[in-house]
């Protein structure tokens, strides 16, 4: 075999010629390879192939046969430029040593041919390759004498005259292009760039930066760990490395410095002095010379940090191993193992070999909920009766397993545990937030399901569960919870007939059926319901006792309907403008029919109408609709939070709540935002309800621009037989708390009417509210009532009668009696100051006179007296010691030890705002925050030392001081607005409150309206922080948000000028990313994730930045969380009208009430 196999053919011939040994060792010197050129040949060869890459026009290079004809021009300048170079290089060859050599190569590069992939190589001696065919053959030469034109040789060098085309043209396709969708890297030149510049670019303004790509320069430009980064964070939460010994830690004298031992101290051995004479070797070069080696001590490396961590993780799991072998009973200490395994899957792992397992282990989700998922089961195994760790695994189990294969494990476990309400109320949750399986109807049923077993767990019918404590109030809190679902759901017919239902079921049942079991009294209720006689709220309901006793006498008289006084009839136009937008042709009428449809559709007997007659079935509920959530109420609270509950769903203020499971399921509407007129009258603004829960009837839009209060006059009819029907079933508290909400229902329309300056309104709504008041005061049980007076005097001052209404006042105070003390009329007496003093707007003039002479009276034992002058100063002095002994009597009997005494808070709530004004008036405004401070000191120090937070009368007590700090704050805002007065003390008292009330929407609601009118931020965002992570209420992170909007909105006031253009001469710091990330965190927490109020304040904000694609995925993931909230698709088709038909599509598909039908629209706009 030949030493270089692509000459092999050269060296036949001389071998068959020789035939001796001898020559056979030698034949590698012909080969022409080895052939040594003259330098300047080289130099020139150069030369030539630069020369011809400046042609205009180059051949393509291609891995295919040339195409080249003899009869070409480019065929007869290579063959003339070949024979050329020939004779000059004939002509050197006779000064040259090497003839033979030279020789045998040049007939060997004759008799090249060129070939596919060589032909793409360019040697170092300047060649083109063209064939590589005929060079595997060993008889070349033969070859070449055959094929002239086709495989051929050519040196660069012997080209001199070319002109036209160096490269032939290929014409195959390569598949390879296509395959890999680039050329082959072996196909793209590689060249070295000598220079920093480039052609064409102005070197004073423009530069070009040549940044290579080699892994030396990666290495030297490492990336730089940023404090935020996972390394950076993992170091800052790991233990400290001492820098000192213990002994120096806890030595007794604490030196100011850390000394520094000096070189004297340390005596040197002879040994040691021999070796190291001049001491300028270290202690290991010393050893080193003579001969030892370092000590046990310093051979053993210092713990690292990394080591330090896996020391300190694998005791925290092994101590944890530990308890729960000991304890696996404790199933708190399991599911802090649980959380635990978060912690150490944050730090690398105890049980990798290799950084880049670790990395993975660390950053894999799957793996931690495996684990969890495996300490949970095992948990499970010791625990087969616990239900908070069977909660937690199918909380885990939500990121592994299918909705289906979930819902089968939820009900095997509300199967083994059919009398837990905290489970219940869980699964249907879980069941209403899943989108892909969710319909109105099939959520509907399970709440029926769901209160019809407790049912029958509180009637003992299931004798394998007991009934647990809580259960009565638990299935009242879901009762209320389905109610929402419906109404949010747009079936508003349905809840009002389950609400209509349950009043007769529970007020109005004979006493035959009431030993019976909560499914035998259904089934007796079943009749009436069919009957068609008038339920509650209609004209002419009497119940369903009396009905069941005139059918066991025959059956009822028909009574011809009182005639109703003509009032004017609203237009029943729906559409008033056809050449609007579809989509908001569709929003205007399904509006118009939310408002005025929704009670639902009974047939007028007087008008001899059937069920046929009605034009929408859905306006119709049948029993089977609402049979199995009739549920049976005991308890006297209970029943009268029922009719609260209901008159607060059909928009009647009321001081009840919802209970804290379905409060934030229920919010819906920016309602809790609103300030009103409270700015305007800080001390007597007049709230009726802030809770965010849209009233039945009225699905407003975010801005809130066409919200109203009140109904059509159907609904207001309703309302006012819903109050004749139920106050003659109450008496006492229970009665004038009703009255009271009927009064302040209709003072809520006058107040709407005074904001929005509707005047012809408001004189008609006026004269109704006062002919309500006084037929309220007219009846025995009212007259008496300080609470209707107040409001009745509060009505005619906000109308604009100011003697008329000091009239009321004075009246109803002398008719209490100065001896009488009672908290009503120290509440009567507070608001009528109150008026007197916001009336002036100063701290001057007569009515300040007038509010002093109120509350000086109030502590005088004589008869009251209306003002007629000045206060005498003897008579104030006398009236501050009346207060100060009063106050000192209360605060004494509130940290007595007898709950009993705390039945006296409203009167210490009411007394302590009459002696702050009192003191506000006649000293300042620090001898009034002085009287705060005295009662939130005492009031705090009784609530945490004495009572615990079950305890009725720490609870009393805890409303006491939540209603004295409102007070307080209110009378410091008065004072700023008619004053210069700093906000710190504000600021301070309502951040004291928040933090013991986190919940109270009205004290936040002044506290980002104070920190507004502060340019920095940094203290209100780090006093949100502080009470997000210590409270689970949705509260702060909503206000958090509105704090940061109208920071915003702030900004964007500065940069906007007149003609609406925004110019960006000052950043906007990031709030809009700050905004977004509020809202991200308040959507993953518990309460957040489903509540309505919050995604629709999430997906508004959104759309006012302009993102719509972004807004479109927020939109669909609030369909994940709130697939029941009708007022988000609403929401969707205001901000993507183009995607009307899809909305429309989808409300159906989940049985949402549409109103108005897409086609039934066309019918319309056609008419």
């Amino acid at each position: 075999m030949a030493l270089f196999p692509a000459f092999a053919g050269v060296s036949a011939a001389p071998e068959s010629s020789a035939g001796g040994s001898s020559r056979k060792d030698l034949d590698w010197l012909s080969n022409p390879s080895f052939c040594t050129g003259n330098i300047p040949t080289l130099q020139q060869n150069t030369v030539e192939i630069t020369a011809l890459t400046s042609e205009k026009e180059l051949l393509t290079r291609s891995p295919l046969k040339p195409e080249l004809s003899e009869g070409s021009d480019v065929h007869k300048r290579l063959k003339q430029a070949s024979r050329k170079k020939k004779k000059e290089k004939k002509k050197k060859k006779k000064h040259q040593h090497h003839k033979k050599t030279k020789k045998k190569y040049e007939q060997s590069s004759d008799s090249e041919s060129y070939s596919a992939t060589d032909s793409e190589k360019e040697t170092s001696t300047g060649c083109i390759i063209y064939s590589k065919k005929e060079v595997e053959k060993p008889n070349s030469q033969e070859n070449n004498a055959t094929d002239n034109g086709g495989s051929r040789l050519i040196w660069l060098d012997d080209i001199q005259t070319l002109t036209t085309e160096t490269f032939r043209t290929d014409k195959r396709p390569d598949p390879a292009n296509w395959e890999y969708k680039s050329l082959y890297r072996g196909d793209i030149a590689r060249y070295k760039r000598k220079g920093n510049s480039c052609l064409g670019i102005n070197p004073k303004k423009q530069r070009i930066s040549w940044e290579g790509t080699s892994t030396e320069k990666k290495q030297l430009h490492k990336k730089f760990e940023r404090y935020f980064s996972k390394k950076s964070m993992r170091s800052v939460s790991s233990d400290g490395t001492p820098v000192c010994s213990k002994a120096e830690i806890f030595s007794s004298d604490l030196s100011p410095f850390i000394p520094v031992k000096d070189s004297d101290d340390e005596v040197p051995s002879s040994t040691s002095s021999r070796v190291n004479p001049l001491g300028v070797y270290d202690k290991s070069t010393t050893l080193w010379l003579q001969g030892q080696g370092p000590s046990d001590q310093e051979t053993k490396q210092p713990i690292s940090q990394k080591d330090s961590e896996e020391v300190i993780l694998k005791a925290k799991v092994e101590e944890f191993n530990r308890k729960v072998r000991e304890n696996p009973r404790d199933i708190q200490l399991w599911l802090e193992f649980v959380s635990f395994q978060d912690e150490v899957m944050k730090r690398p792992s105890l049980y990798t070999i290799s950084e880049g397992e670790q990395e993975s282990r660390r950053k894999s989700l799957k793996l931690i909920l495996e684990k969890k998922l495996s300490i949970l089961e095992r948990a499970i195994e010791s625990n087969q009766n616990s239900v908070e760790l069977k909660l937690a695994r199918l909380k885990l189990c939500t990121e592994f397993w299918e909705p289906s294969t979930l819902i089968k494990e939820w009900q095997k476990l509300i199967f083994l545990h059919p009398n837990n309400t905290s489970l219940w109320q869980k699964y249907l949750l879980f069941c209403q937030s899943q989108f892909s399986t969710f319909t109105v109807s099939k959520i509907h049923n399970l709440y029926g399901k769901c209160l019809s077993t407790l049912a029958a767990v509180q009637d003992g019918s299931i004798l394998s569960h007991p009934a647990l404590p809580g259960t009565e109030e638990a299935m009242f809190a879901l009762f209320l919870q389905q109610c929402h679902f419906l109404r949010q759901a747009g079936h508003t017919e349905k809840a009002i007939s389950l609400f209509q239902a349950m009043i007769d079921f529970t007020f109005f049942k004979p006493d035959s059926v009431k030993d019976l079991p909560t499914r035998g009294q259904v089934e007796f209720f079943e009749p009436f319901w069919d009957s068609g006689e008038p339920r509650v709220g209609e004209k002419g309901a009497r119940g369903w006792r009396a009905w069941m006793h005139q059918q066991e006498r025959g059956g009822w008289v028909v009574i011809k309907p009182d005639e109703d006084e003509d009032e004017p009839e609203e237009d029943d136009q729906e559409i008033k403008n056809k050449t609007l937008p579809k989509w908001q042709i569709w929003l205007s009428v399904e509006h118009s029919r939310e408002q005025r449809h929704w009670l639902p559709w009974r047939p007028d007997k007087t008008k001899k109408q059937t069920d046929e007659d009605c034009e929408d079935p859905e306006r119709q509920v049948l029993f089977d609709d609402l049979g199995l959530s009739l549920i049976k109420l005991s308890s006297l609270d209970l029943k009268f939070q029922l009719i609260d509950s209901f008159l607060q769903f059909l928009g009647v203020p009321s001081s009840y709540n919802l209970p804290t499971s379905c409060l934030y399921l229920a919010m819906d509407e920016n309602g809790i935002f609103d300030y009103g007129i409270s700015d305007e009258k800080p001390l007597t603004f007049f709230s009726p309800s802030f809770s965010g829960i849209n009233c039945v009837g009225h699905m407003d839009k975010m801005n809130r621009q066409e919200h109203r209060i009140g109904h059509c006059k159907e609904g207001e009819e309703f309302i006012q037989n819903i109050f004749h029907l139920v106050l003659p079933l109450f008496s006492g508290k229970e009665k004038s708390h009703l009255c009271l909400s009927w009064l302040q229902y209709e003072i809520a329309k006058v107040t709407w009417c005074l904001q929005t300056k509707n005047k012809k309104r408001l004189k008609s709504q006026g004269k109704k509210c006062k002919k309500l008041a006084k037929n309220l005061l007219k009846e025995p049980d009212n007259r008496n009532n300080f609470c209707l007076w107040k409001a009745y005097a509060h009505l005619e001052w906000l109308l604009g009668n100011i003697e008329d209404a000091r009239k009321v006042f004075d009246t109803a105070i002398s008719m209490a009696g100065l001896e009488d003390l009672s908290s009503r009329l120290f509440d009567l007496s507070l608001l009528y100051a109150e008026l007197e003093v916001e009336l002036s707007g100063n701290l001057e003039g007569a009515t300040t006179s007038r509010a002093i002479h109120i509350l000086t009276k109030l502590t005088e034992n004589g008869p009251y007296i209306p003002y007629t002058g000045q206060v005498l100063a003897v008579n104030i002095l006398k009236a501050r010691k009346a207060y100060e002994h009063m106050l000192q009597k209360h605060l004494n009997e509130s940290s007595a030890p007898d709950p009993s005494s705390f039945n006296c808070s409203g009167h210490l709530v009411g007394m302590v705002g009459c002696f702050m004004l009192f003191q506000y008036l006649t000293i300042g405004i620090n001898a009034a925050m002085h009287i705060y401070k005295q009662v939130y000191e005492r009031l705090k120090g009784s609530i945490s030392s004495e009572f615990s937070s079950a305890n009725i009368g720490a609870q009393n007590l805890t409303n006491t001081l939540e209603a004295v700090t409102l007070m307080n704050a209110n009378l410091l805002r008065y004072h700023m607005k008619v004053s210069v007065f700093p906000l710190n003390p504000l600021r301070e008292t309502l951040s004291e409150a928040l933090k013991l009330y986190p919940d109270n929407q009205v004290l936040w609601r002044s506290y980002i309206q104070i920190q507004n009118k502060s340019h920095n931020a940094s203290k209100t965002r780090r006093f949100f922080d502080i009470i997000i992570r210590s409270s689970e209420s949705l509260e702060p992170r909503l206000f958090a948000i509105q704090a940061e909007k109208m920071r915003k909105k702030l900004v964007e006031a500065v940069l906007r000028v007149e003609a609406g253009e925004i110019h960006s001469t000052i950043p906007e710091t990031g709030l809009s990313n700050r905004i977004k990330v509020l809202f991200e965190n308040a959507i993953q927490s518990d309460n957040g994730s489903n509540c309505p109020l919050l995604w629709r304040m999430y997906l508004n904000f959104l759309v006012s930045l302009g993102n719509k694609e972004r807004s479109k995925g927020v939109f669909y993931r609030a369909l994940q969380h709130c697939p029941w909230a009708k007022v988000l698709y609403m929401d969707a088709v205001d901000y993507f009208p183009d995607q009307l038909q899809e909305i429309l599509d989808l409300m159906t598909e989940k049985e949402l009430r549409v109103r108005v039908p897409i086609e039934e629209l066309e019918l319309l706009l056609e008419d």
